[in-house]
């Protein structure tokens, strides 16, 4: 049996926060949605194992949110970080859903989460309901505090219409915005922002509010860079940092153009199959693998603290770290831009990054 490649130490990057604190990020971090039995269900050894396996690599940025297996995943990451207390690690999780008993039949998040809690799901982004949620977490994470919290799927994918985002936003801004600030103003968070799948609403609520980080999942990829229009330069002019979920837009910058390949959580369309076929033949010609560009690009963006993929397997997590150290001519940046694959603007690592 031959052992894994060694893995090169994980970088830590640093943000300050509005109120003064200091955070620090391994470039990889660790997305817990697959913990909470998205997509199939896992034993409480194998969600456990994959956290030490990931924590084996040197990640020490760890994401949930109550949405994850109606608190299954902040519940499995209960018992691990106990066990790794005196070892400084970032944690954040999330608001704006709050969880309650159910009937099975009535079960949220049903054909995407299995073997869960009979939990329903209700939206509050009220200041109540933060701190209601934040309660809440805290319990299932048996923690007496959170680094970081992000408003949690704020954005049209889940709730339908801008209309209905503008009314949720005026909620946010006239009461869980002011919970938010108090948390951060007494210690018990030490960030805030948002966590959604559209920069859009990141940077309607930048304008509108004091926020510290985002969690942008899907939308600034070697795929997708429109948030450097206007989103990502903000956030570089106001020192705000953003971390990066979905860098493989569920699972195509992974697999590659292939049959019954997923993006953005559904089939991917034939335009979507043949940019990606273009994007995989670039690396290859440069020796790269597509997961290989996929995973490091988003870090050379200034403001990028860390890419958040999932993992529900130990091989998965050792892979994850192990594709981030792949070294990446600064050729493949430059051909992908001229073949019209890359946003002009993008910024790419340097030359053989990493070092």
């Amino acid at each position: 049996m031959t052992s894994a490649p060694p893995i090169a130490a994980p970088v830590r990057r640093a943000l300050t926060t509005r109120g003064g604190a200091h955070l620090a990020f391994t470039e990889l971090g660790f997305g817990t949605a697959p913990l909470g039995n998205l997509y199939r269900p896992l034993t409480e050894a194998g969600a456990r194992a994959t956290l030490e396996a990931a924590w084996e690599t040197g990640c020490r940025y760890f994401d949930t949110a109550p949405l994850y297996g109606l608190g299954l995943a902040e519940t499995r990451l209960n018992g691990f970080l106990r066990d790794k207390r005196g070892t400084p690690a970032t944690l954040s999780s999330k608001v704006g859903r709050l969880l309650s008993l159910c009937p099975p039949q009535e079960r949220a998040g049903q054909g995407f989460y299995f073997d869960t809690p009979s939990r329903r799901e209700t939206y509050d982004y009220s200041h109540d309901g933060v701190l209601r949620s934040l309660e809440a977490s805290l319990e299932r994470l048996g923690v007496d505090a959170i680094d970081i919290l992000f408003v949690h799927d704020i954005d049209v994918a889940n709730h339908g219409a801008r209309a209905s985002v503008d009314a949720h936003v005026a909620t946010l801004m006239g009461g869980g915005y002011r919970a938010l600030e108090r948390l951060r103003a007494e210690g018990v968070i030490k960030a805030f922002g948002a966590g959604v799948n559209e920069w859009q609403v990141c940077e309607q609520l930048l304008r509108a509010g004091d926020f510290d980080i985002f969690l942008l999942a899907g939308r600034y990829t070697l795929l997708e860079q429109e948030a450097l229009t206007s989103f990502l330069p903000l956030c570089q002019e106001r020192g705000v940092g953003v971390a990066i979920g979905g860098p493989f837009n569920s699972g195509i910058l992974a697999s590659g153009a292939r049959p019954g390949a997923h993006y953005d959580y559904r089939p991917a369309p034939p335009d979507i199959l043949a940019r990606v076929a273009r994007l995989e033949a670039v690396c290859a010609a440069h020796g790269v693998g597509l997961a290989e560009a996929a995973l490091r690009f988003p870090l050379a963006h200034p403001c990028v603290v860390s890419v958040i993929p999932g993992a529900q397997t130990p091989e998965e997590a050792r892979r994850n770290a192990a594709t981030l150290a792949a070294r990446i001519p600064a050729a493949l940046w430059r051909d992908l831009k001229s073949e019209g694959l890359m946003r002009a603007d993008a910024p790419t690592p340097a030359e053989d990054e990493p070092c």
